[in-house]
């Protein structure tokens, strides 16, 4: 069933899917060699488990969790450990990570199986089955599954969202995964309903989304499915932003400093329901994800699967892009991704895409704040972006607090219609860095944790 629930802001940029939303997915050649990272995830850096000189198997852990709010890491490739050491980070900064050669002997190590269908097994075997495979959320802040699927005690969950929206202009990884996963896609909605005990199922669409609304709608009409209710939206950017997405579907808005836990919900995307299903169905923990690689410097764009800790130019030289032609390259989305000198960076389990760009931004030369309101009209929290881009160049970061800049999601719409070319998420960053110290301090706290 098809709705045009919406929200107050956004933008609507170009899309780009047009590049790759009929190109099937294809399997990446294997890579000579992995770089995987101890921290893709929101929390503590997981803690190796190997060393230099060990054989690994495709699935088995090598990163172990290391606190409370923390995801496990598994090989992607069979083949020996070479180094752990701190490499280049799609963020700017080193992490810790594993370098593994690949033998391309493709060895696979499983999880153990659950004793009895999912659908007999109790919450609590689900949930530690999904912490084990090393779940997080597919896009964005990459959080830990089996945290989301834990609320607490004194939070009642009624409603269950699957966030199908896929917002980013050129992304559509998770579309090809819908076309061509559909029933896995429905199966892992249905174990993640069971663990929380939710009486609904949201299937989140954009109700113009390339026929795939169609498709899904078809697939449930099978009666298994009859607990998942399809819902289209009005195409909208930042639609995808799980808190903009429940405030358009079910009228509610976390409190300031909250989750969408006090909103009596969950929100998983795609990718993140389908590694449920290959968790409980097939024993396989999170080590490959489908990207996009598109842009106007792509000539060859496509959706791949590839092994997470796949350098970025060895995906970027098999879709044929000139280098010497390409200006710009982004990890991520357009809107949100961030842009990287450094091509030996590696795909995380977050990295929906990679998106090229041939030219700069037209007219970026920055000027002074116009007061025109573009921004407000735009933002979809109610936020003064350029209020706070303000405070935090004065470094008044109490006042850039009290203002709500912590509410900010980092969307970027407010960036894109700015026409002094102000770039107002730089400031929501530096001033949320400076409040809470995640970006430097507790960093550097992490990373000593580890050998």
């Amino acid at each position: 069933m098809f709705g045009i629930a919406s929200f107050r802001g956004g933008i609507n940029p170009p899309s780009g899917k047009e590049q790759t939303i009929n190109q099937s997915t294809e399997l990446l050649p294997p890579p000579p060699y992995v770089v995987i990272y101890m921290l893709q995830h929101a929390g503590s850096p997981a803690l190796p488990v190997v060393k230099a000189g060990d054989s690994v198997r495709v699935g088995q852990l090598i990163g172990e969790q290391s606190g409370h709010i923390c995801s496990a890491v598994h090989s992607s490739v069979s083949g020996k450990v070479t180094d752990i050491k701190r490499f280049p980070h799609p963020s700017g900064m080193l992490l810790t990570a594993v370098k593994i050669e690949n033998d391309n002997s493709r060895e696979i190590q499983y999880m153990p199986a659950l004793e009895k269908p999912w659908k007999e097994a109790a919450p609590g075997e689900l949930i530690q089955i999904i912490s084990n495979a090393g779940i997080v959320g597919m896009e964005g802040k990459a959080f830990p599954t089996h945290i989301k699927l834990s609320p607490p005690a004194n939070k009642i969950i009624d409603t269950l969202i699957i966030n199908c929206i896929e917002d980013e202009p050129f992304i559509t990884s998770d579309s090809r995964l819908l076309i061509e996963k559909t029933e896995e896609v429905l199966t892992g909605a249905l174990i993640a309903k069971k663990i929380l005990g939710t009486k609904t199922v949201i299937l989140a669409i954009e109700s113009a989304k390339h026929g795939i609304g169609e498709i899904i709608s078809e697939t449930v009409k099978d009666p298994k499915y009859k607990d998942i209710k399809l819902t289209g939206l009005k195409k909208k950017y930042p639609l995808g932003s799980e808190k903009i997405l429940v405030m358009a579907l079910l009228k509610k808005q976390a409190p300031s400093g909250g989750t969408l836990h006090d909103c009596g919900c969950v929100v998983l995307n795609a990718g993140t329901v389908y590694a449920i299903w290959n968790a409980l169905c097939n024993n396989l923990p999170l080590y490959e994800r489908i990207i996009t690689v598109a842009g106007p410097a792509v000539r060859s764009p496509k959706n791949l699967l590839v092994p997470i800790g796949t350098p970025l130019k060895y995906i970027l030289d098999y879709c044929n892009i000139n280098m010497a032609e390409t200006k710009k390259i982004v990890m991520g989305g357009a809107m949100t991704g961030s842009a990287q000198s450094d091509l030996n960076v590696s795909v995380q389990k977050s990295t929906a895409g990679i998106v090229a760009f041939n030219s700069l931004v037209e007219g970026s030369k920055r000027y002074n704040c116009i007061n025109c309101g573009n921004c407000v009209k735009v933002c979809p929290i109610r936020l003064i972006p350029s209020s706070l881009a303000k405070y935090v160049g004065k470094n008044n970061i109490e006042e850039a607090r009290n203002c709500g800049i912590m509410d900010c999601i980092e969307c970027g719409s407010c960036a894109y219609v700015c026409p002094a070319k102000i770039n107002l998420v730089h400031y929501m960053k530096l001033g949320k860095y400076r409040i809470t110290g995640e970006y430097t301090d507790n960093f550097q706290k992490k990373e000593t944790m580890q050998p």
